[in-house]
């Protein structure tokens, strides 16, 4: 099994036609699988590539390198997951980090792709951006937590009940953190 490659884009003309299409490809193909990472102004699945493109436009629009960077796995030559890394704004927080959208693409899964993406953003965050922590958030239920911890996270709350994925089906929202 191949290691996957790495690479980051943090400037919003760095994010071609051809990366931008793979991300909303790979996006709509994890939501529609299952995924957690369903965009606000997105519908819930099943989901369109039309329906994820403003979302990735936003994404990419507002890439830069001290503040939002696109973190890239690939195989082969081939797209296999992303996540985005940005620096919090506000003075008080600006030592913190946000990792979102963490996905691997479904003919990708089972080989390192998340964990190989986890390592890259602990490493660009604490070494590119000067950050000392990063959090995210999870969706409870898919034991998706247990993936993060593995690679060092660790729970840090829940806002019980906060996420309705459909009626009468509430997950808990799950923070976490990792001190890099």
């Amino acid at each position: 099994m191949r290691t996957p490659a790495t690479a980051q884009i943090g400037r919003a003309e760095d994010a071609t036609a051809s990366v931008r299409r793979d991300l909303t490809a790979c996006w709509a193909a994890v939501i529609n699988a299952g995924g957690a990472v369903v965009p606000m102004d997105c519908p819930l699945p099943p989901v369109t590539e039309a329906a994820l493109r403003p979302a990735v436009e936003r994404i990419t629009r507002d890439l830069s390198p001290q503040r939002s960077r696109l973190l890239l796995a690939t195989v082969d030559g081939a797209l296999a997951g992303w996540l985005l890394l940005s620096r919090e704004q506000h003075p008080l927080v600006a030592h913190c980090g946000t990792v979102n959208h963490v996905q691997t693409d479904v003919r990708f899964r089972g080989r390192g792709v998340g964990a190989t993406l986890m390592r890259h953003a602990a490493g660009v965050a604490r070494d590119e951006m000067g950050l000392e922590r990063l959090r995210l958030t999870v969706r409870s239920g898919l034991g998706i937590e247990d993936f993060y911890r593995r690679a060092g996270w660790t729970e840090v709350g829940r806002w019980p009940g906060a996420l309705r994925v459909a009626p009468g089906d509430d997950r808990d929202e799950i923070l976490m953190g990792l001190t890099l």
